[in-house]
């Protein structure tokens, strides 16, 4: 403990003032963001709490901004402000966070933990380094999950999703273009190789917004992680997009009302950025070195069933960390739950995310102005 804390503890005891004020003030504050519920849960117990055991005068502030955060971080940076040091992405907004000189490029080799084996870091997340500037943590997916005693019969694909009749109730999805547009246009017909051709033809994205008309009524929107898998157990809806790892809790259990839906799922990449202009840029980068080291990322899927980003991590996942419960079949990576896996064009979202989210917005209502 610096000196500093324990001439303030000494007096504290002397003068009755609360110890806690002396050695806050010792402390350093890293500020970090992420997207809260069972995923910020499962960081907690696999690096956050571990990181400041090891740190005890670094104090990690967890905020959930949840979607939001990209549009904050833009906020901040305008009002030339900026007051996170380390934020938890998708890949697809690491990378235009990137192109838009928001966050910070990494030298991956340098700042991030080889492989046991001495495998350089940037060899060793192989694919999911898809950015300059993001640090990969998780692979993902976004896929539908079902309650089993509220629907007639077992969903198998997913355009069940568009099937009002066969499969009658509300849906919850997600408040936002991606992966709604992929789905719409499967189940419009159209190739899964060929959806982005589609959408950047003149009528694509209208024509998968066509196709979303028919149970938009029936639609409940989610913002945040948490949502879906509250849904499903309430039974305000029957089906419900979600993250993979979010519905865990629902359906490990031995006596589960809740399945998941496989089909057409839909992978993505989490991850750290540094936004430049963070208050404290090296703590950041030691954090994120400790965080996606192989051993805290193959910790944190024993909490929840998303796959870590690296090769060197995937064999250290065993069983659910105090469900005692293999992990494999829940992973979005396990060789029966990819068989249709579709594949997500990060860049193409890069590219067009800002203007489709608009018109998203106003297809569900929310934009009114002309």
């Amino acid at each position: 403990m610096p000196r500093r804390a324990i001439a303030f503890g000494l007096l504290a005891l002397l003068i009755g003032i609360p110890t806690s004020v002396g050695l806050a003030s010792s402390e350093s504050e890293l500020s970090i963001v992420s997207w809260g519920g069972d995923y910020a849960d499962s960081q907690r117990k696999a690096y956050f709490e571990p990181y400041e055991k090891l740190n005890p005068d670094t104090r990690l502030r967890v905020t959930d901004a949840g979607g939001e955060a990209v549009q904050m971080l833009r906020d901040q940076v305008k009002a030339g402000k900026v007051t996170w040091d380390v934020v938890d992405v998708t890949a697809a907004d690491a990378i235009r966070l990137c192109a838009e000189g928001i966050a910070t490029k990494i030298d991956h080799d340098k700042v991030l933990a080889p492989a046991p084996d001495g495998t350089p870091a940037s060899l060793d997340f192989g694919q999911t380094m898809i950015s300059d500037c993001m640090i990969p943590e998780i692979v993902y997916s976004t896929t539908v999950g079902y309650r089993t005693d509220l629907l007639p019969q077992k969903p198998t694909s997913i355009c069940d999703l568009f099937d009002l009749t066969r499969f009658p109730g509300k849906r919850a999805l997600e408040k936002r273009p991606i992966n709604n547009l992929e789905w719409a246009l499967v189940c419009d017909g159209v190739l899964p190789q060929d959806i982005y051709e589609v959408l950047e033809s003149k009528d694509g994205v209208e024509r998968a917004l066509r196709r979303l008309d028919s149970i938009k009524d029936h639609i409940v929107w989610w913002t945040r992680g948490e949502e879906p898998a509250e849904l499903l157990a309430s039974g305000d809806v029957v089906l419900a997009s979600a993250y993979n790892g979010r519905l865990f809790s629902l359906v490990a259990k031995p006596d589960a009302n809740v399945a998941m839906l496989w089909d057409r799922q839909v992978f993505d990449f989490d991850g750290w950025i540094i936004p430049k202009g963070a208050p404290h840029p090296e703590e950041a980068l030691k954090f994120v070195r400790f965080a996606t080291a192989p051993q805290q990322l193959a910790a944190q899927a024993s909490y929840i069933p998303y796959g870590p980003a690296r090769r060197s991590s995937t064999t250290l996942v065993g069983k659910h960390a105090t469900l005692g419960i293999d992990m494999a079949p829940f992973m979005p990576t396990a060789p029966d739950n990819a068989k249709t896996t579709l594949i997500y064009n990060y860049d193409w979202w890069a590219a067009h995310r800002d203007k489709l989210d608009e018109r998203f917005k106003t297809w569900i209502g929310e934009n009114t102005d002309p």
